[in-house]
């Protein structure tokens, strides 16, 4: 597929550039049809990708390192084709990079994105994945096991574990979900397991009690049985970002970077968050007054409806919407308490009766939310972060939810990405976390690339 890609992009910008008839040569100290020059840079383009390992079985299927690597080769071997042309005094045709880089990139990405779904998708199915052994305490081992399971991207299947200082059995009944092959922290007691289990790699985690002489041995020995080594540090919600791992006297020591959303990094996100709402707002602007104006077509009241939310730092703020619902919607809302289908802190119902015929349509595809880039063009809110909450949500915080306010709160997020109104509270707030823990532009626009996608799918909008 990265081959295709870089064909097509290169002759598509060799036709853009010169057309099919002609047979340009690239000047210099020896002159060379660029036809040729497209097959060089076709070639070192496709090797680049390897080079800056884009295909390395670890990254793919998950996260966005995959994407930041084939970026990443392209650019810098463009960069060099740049210096090289310069230093040698070698007049390159701009239009031909103009077209090759840019179409390149699109389609290497695209065709990634594509190939990562189709992968997830046998990987659901138990196909094209790695066996694991996880070693550990079992209630790091429990951890590890539920978060590996449920992200099928990852490519890893644990297939038993290793208690090291435990027993085989629970002593309360509440047994592991995987079979506990050891509870030996023994070096050939490991090797046994791993030669039984016939496991791809093993991921030692908190509460291994495995010295480091026989970890190091143990390094050892799988790489001679062609097996890896992950160590699992019992960190969660940290993304890859956060941290950096440093050798010091021999250790590899790991840094874990403070979360914060200030100084240069706030200033970009402010400035992607002015130029989108900004943008978006003018385009839909004659949309915009149309659905005003059919609201108040389809039932009595004002078109728009205001809200009191709580925003970054716990200010308050009106957060704008088209209104969905009757009128006296609020007012209905304590008769509705007990039908509650929602998470507990948030009231949803998927019948609710105070909807009207136009606002479960525009709740569907969530069109009822679009007056809220006004809300992020004046600053109160942002194009992607936490969902804004009530201030009687607020009030029921427990102390580290109050981190999710670290942050503006945005029109969608991870959570309008990951299932909506189906998620339990505790995954709300788990995603939120992750978000306000783990910022970055490119998850941004992850995010609003997945919003798509999870609008036209209707999952979890009511």
């Amino acid at each position: 597929m990265d081959l295709l890609c870089v064909a097509v992009a290169v002759v598509v910008a060799q036709l853009a550039r010169f057309g099919a008839s002609s047979d340009p040569e690239l000047a210099g100290a020896v002159p060379t049809n660029y036809w040729l020059v497209s097959v060089l840079i076709g070639s070192l383009w496709w090797a680049a990708l390897a080079g800056w390992q884009s295909r390395d079985v670890k990254i793919l299927g998950a996260g966005a390192e995959e994407y930041k690597r084939v970026a990443v080769a392209s650019l810098y071997l463009f960069g060099a084709i740049a210096i090289v042309s310069y230093a040698g005094e070698i007049p390159t045709a701009r239009g031909y990079v103009g077209v090759a880089l840019p179409l390149g990139i699109f389609l290497l990405l695209v065709s990634r994105w594509f190939m990562r779904k189709w992968l997830i998708r046998r990987r659901a199915a138990g196909r094209f994945t790695r066996r694991l052994l996880l070693i550990g305490a079992p209630s790091a081992v429990e951890h590890l096991h539920e978060n590996l399971s449920r992200d099928f991207g990852a490519g890893y299947r644990p297939v038993a574990a290793i208690l090291p200082g435990h027993s085989l059995h629970s002593p309360t009944g509440q047994e592991l979900q995987l079979p506990v092959v050891s509870v030996s922290s023994e070096l050939p007691a490991v090797l046994e397991a791993i030669e039984e289990t016939k496991v791809d790699a093993i991921a030692i985690s908190a509460g291994s009690h495995l010295k480091p002489r026989v970890i190091q041995q143990l390094g050892w020995e799988l790489q001679d049985r062609g097996v890896s080594m992950i160590m699992a540090p019992a960190l969660t919600g940290v993304a890859g970002p956060r941290i950096h791992t440093q050798p010091v006297a021999g250790l590899p020591l790991i840094h874990v970077t403070t979360p914060k959303l200030e100084g240069t990094s706030a200033l970009v996100k402010r400035t992607f968050d002015i130029i989108g709402s900004g943008l978006a707002l003018l385009v839909l602007c004659p949309f915009l007054l149309a659905m005003a104006l059919l609201v108040r077509v389809d039932s009595p009241g004002p078109a728009f409806f205001q809200q009191k939310r709580v925003g970054k730092h716990g200010r308050p703020f009106k957060m704008h919407k088209f209104r969905s619902m009757v009128a006296d919607a609020e007012e209905r809302l304590a008769a509705l308490q007990e039908t509650n289908e929602g998470n507990g802190t948030l009231f949803k119902m998927k019948a609710d009766p105070r909807i009207t015929r136009l606002g479960a349509f525009i709740r569907r595809y969530s069109i009822d939310e679009l007056p809220q880039l006004w809300n992020v063009f004046a600053g109160d809110m942002s194009m992607v972060g936490p969902r804004p909450p009530l201030a009687s949500e607020v009030e029921s915080y427990e102390k580290y939810v109050l981190r999710r306010l670290m942050v503006k709160p945005g029109i969608t997020g991870l959570w309008q990405v990951s299932g909506r109104s189906d998620l339990s509270w505790n995954d709300s707030v788990r995603l939120d976390l992750y978000y306000v823990e783990n910022w970055s532009l490119m998850s941004d626009l992850i995010i609003l690339f997945r919003t798509a996608k999870a609008v036209l799918g209707k999952n979890g909008a009511y």
